[in-house]
């Protein structure tokens, strides 16, 4: 397990079309790869920012990990979708760590991760909304991602630190009451109570 891209963004806008109208929403999705370490606060990544605290970022939210596994279908879906075969480059979920070997099925609420100096603690899996839509290109993209459990999840800071394209992931199992698995599963379903 290890991490194959740390990624960071300004927030930006992203364009959606409804109903004819254009409207300009602002974002912090546009991730981009950063070479070198890049240093863990308890609020997440140096240089990183979300637009909306609401729903993204804070203490809970701190940091988004997302498997390079799913990168395969997301192309296959844009292609489909778009009648049009692009790259997607690590980041394009809106992730701050693109990871390998590390799925939803291998960790739980509370599992913690050994990462560069830094201690991370996984605490839900992400709830898609309309403006990954809109970054994917097609507006069924949130349904899919919840459909297919492949949500990727968010991290809280436990001790701050360092992390790197190529850090090893050390797992250390937390209490294990809750899976991310379980989680999608009743959001799926439309029975996902408010855990937090």
């Amino acid at each position: 397990m290890k991490v194959l891209s740390v990624n960071t963004a300004s927030v930006g806008e992203l364009f959606i079309t409804q109903s004819s109208h254009t409207h300009r929403i602002v974002t912090g999705i546009h991730k981009r790869p950063v070479e070198g370490p890049v240093a863990v606060g308890k609020l997440g990544l140096a240089g990183d920012e979300q637009a909306d605290l609401t729903v993204h970022g804070g203490l809970r939210k701190a940091v988004y990990a997302y498997p390079s596994e799913h990168y395969p279908f997301w192309m296959a879906q844009r292609l489909a979708a778009l009648k049009r075969e692009e790259a997607l480059p690590p980041g394009s979920m809106g992730e701050n760590l693109t990871l390998q070997g590390l799925l939803e099925k291998d960790v739980w609420v509370g599992d913690r991760l050994l990462i560069g100096s830094a201690i991370l603690e996984v605490t839900e899996p992400r709830q898609p909304c309309f403006k990954f839509n809109a970054k994917m290109g097609f507006s069924h993209a949130a349904k899919l991602m919840l459909q297919g459990g492949i949500s990727g999840f968010y991290l809280s800071v436990v001790e701050t630190g360092a992390v790197r394209a190529g850090d090893a992931i050390e797992l250390v199992p937390g209490p294990r009451e809750v899976a991310l698995v379980q989680i999608n599963e009743r959001r799926r379903m439309g029975r996902q109570r408010d855990l937090f």
